[in-house]
């Protein structure tokens, strides 16, 4: 299996602002009530050259072009969040909504929507177009994985797929079973209270140290509850222009984190450690272990920031 070559040029089509403005609202409520992918990212033509070409360069994006309010979409995006989360941001999701982006579906000659396909090295590898499960999107990453294994564009240790969560063929939040403690976390949620949420999960850690699914949720809680109140270009620009800024830089890092570009937001904070001392040298630090924490245990992305910041210290 070959990846075909692909480009297109950067247009903004502003009649689709309410499509835009329908999927920012759909993304608010998921980071609100604790479901969002954080390693999911909303496309436009305006960041469609940094946020898929150029970050596929790194890892590979899986690119679904979706519709509003079409239950088959939803099904994609779902099963695609419920993998991608399960893979611990091994690869990113970008979603490109057809009615929001037209211009996008156009160049990539899309004949059905929803349409999933999988960008590396800036090249893209056609998948499933049409409804899809959960199984068949996961028997497709899966052949996909081991062809660009095969073909030594992925390395032999890189998987691509975490273990299945329990619960069948809908995800957590979505109509699966959900224990106690995702109950009364959601309620928090639903009421706004991040606090409680974070409280439930906190304690969940403390009566079973070994709950990695609880650790996961835990850090995650936390991380939607500092980013959900920040202004993203107001934040950025003040890292920007003060450097020195610890807070800027580390709610850069939160959003960044939040965005998928886990990558980034650990060499920001390693960066951070290297120019600052003392008080702030050790905020800096300890962000950026709490960070760690919203990857699963053995994420190769987090041995590479131990070592950063190991070399930083030393």
């Amino acid at each position: 299996m070959q990846p075909s070559d692909y480009s297109m040029q950067s247009a903004v089509d502003l009649g689709a602002r309410k499509a835009a403005l329908e999927r920012e609202a759909k993304r608010q409520a998921e980071a609100s009530s604790g479901n969002a992918n954080p390693y999911a990212v909303d496309i436009t033509e305006e960041n469609f050259q940094q946020e898929v070409l150029e970050r596929s360069m790194n890892a590979p994006v899986v690119l679904a072009v979706l519709q509003s309010r079409s239950e088959q979409s939803d099904q994609v995006e779902r099963a695609l969040d419920r993998l991608a989360v399960e893979a611990g941001g091994q690869w990113a999701v970008a979603k490109v909504d057809v009615q929001a982006s037209p211009q996008i579906a156009q160049a990539m000659r899309v004949q059905a929507v929803p349409t999933v396909a999988m960008v590396i090295g800036g090249q893209v590898v056609p998948g499933p177009g049409g409804p899809a499960t959960y199984d068949q999107l996961r028997d497709w990453l899966s052949q996909i994985f081991d062809g660009l294994r095969q073909q030594g564009v992925l390395p032999q240790e890189y998987s691509g797929l975490g273990e299945p969560q329990e619960g069948g063929e809908e995800p957590q939040g979505a109509g699966g079973e959900q224990s106690a403690a995702d109950v009364e976390a959601q309620e928090a949620l639903q009421r706004g209270d991040f606090e409680a949420a974070e409280a439930v999960y906190a304690k969940a850690v403390e009566e079973n140290p070994k709950d990695e699914e609880a650790k996961l949720k835990l850090a995650h809680i936390r991380l939607v509850g500092r980013v959900r109140l920040l202004d993203a270009n107001e934040r950025r620009q003040a890292a920007a222009d003060n450097p020195e800024d610890v807070q800027a830089q580390i709610d850069v890092a939160d959003i960044d984190m939040y965005g998928g570009k886990i990558e980034d937001a650990f060499d920001r904070l390693v960066a951070t450690v290297r120019r600052t001392s003392e008080d702030d040298r050790d905020r800096a630090r300890q962000h950026l272990l709490s960070l760690f924490d919203v990857l699963p245990p053995g994420d190769p992305r987090v041995g590479k920031a131990r070592r950063a910041l190991t070399s930083a210290l030393f």
